[in-house]
């Protein structure tokens, strides 16, 4: 056997191999923990419901934050048949307990096109939401296409000489 750059078997690429072989099991072994940590915490996750005109684009996994930081996950989307407004189930991680019941769910968006999820603001009230509550204060998704129609649409309807 040979050994030097022509085969790529010298000490340096085996001390290479080594280095990404030992990187990559630190990977894993760091991202199993990390979704063991989530996965137990998800476990000890407590139900809030939300009632949204237009959910549209949010989906099952999106994620719950509190002031940016996760705080949870979007479990369940449905319809409300009576409302006709749709109902959004969120898993809270266990933690987070001191949600009060004047919080606010808006649906955002990560960047212009990026992917949606819910915020969620506390309030001042001094009672806290509990497993199974609803939020009455929400505010549904911006779909970008209704506001690029408004805008040609008041463009179309302008007074050229103005």
């Amino acid at each position: 056997m040979l050994v030097g750059k022509e085969t790529g078997h010298g000490p340096r690429q085996a001390r290479s191999r080594l280095t990404v072989g030992a990187w990559m099991d630190e990977f894993v072994r760091t991202d199993s923990a990390a979704s063991e940590a989530t996965r137990r915490r998800m476990q000890q996750s407590w139900r809030l419901y939300a009632k949204f005109e237009n959910v549209s684009g949010l989906t099952v996994r999106a994620k719950v934050t509190v002031g940016g930081v996760l705080v949870g996950r979007v479990t369940d989307i449905r319809l409300d048949s009576d409302s006709w407004s749709a109902v959004v189930e969120m898993a809270i991680d266990g933690d987070v307990s001191s949600l009060s019941t004047d919080t606010t769910a808006a649906i955002l968006t990560s960047g212009l096109l990026g992917e949606k999820y819910i915020g969620l603001t506390t309030g001042a009230d001094e009672t806290f939401l509990k497993d199974g509550d609803v939020i009455r204060d929400t505010q549904s998704a911006l779909v970008l296409e209704n506001l690029i129609g408004k805008f040609l649409s008041n463009k179309l309807n302008e007074d050229p000489a103005e």
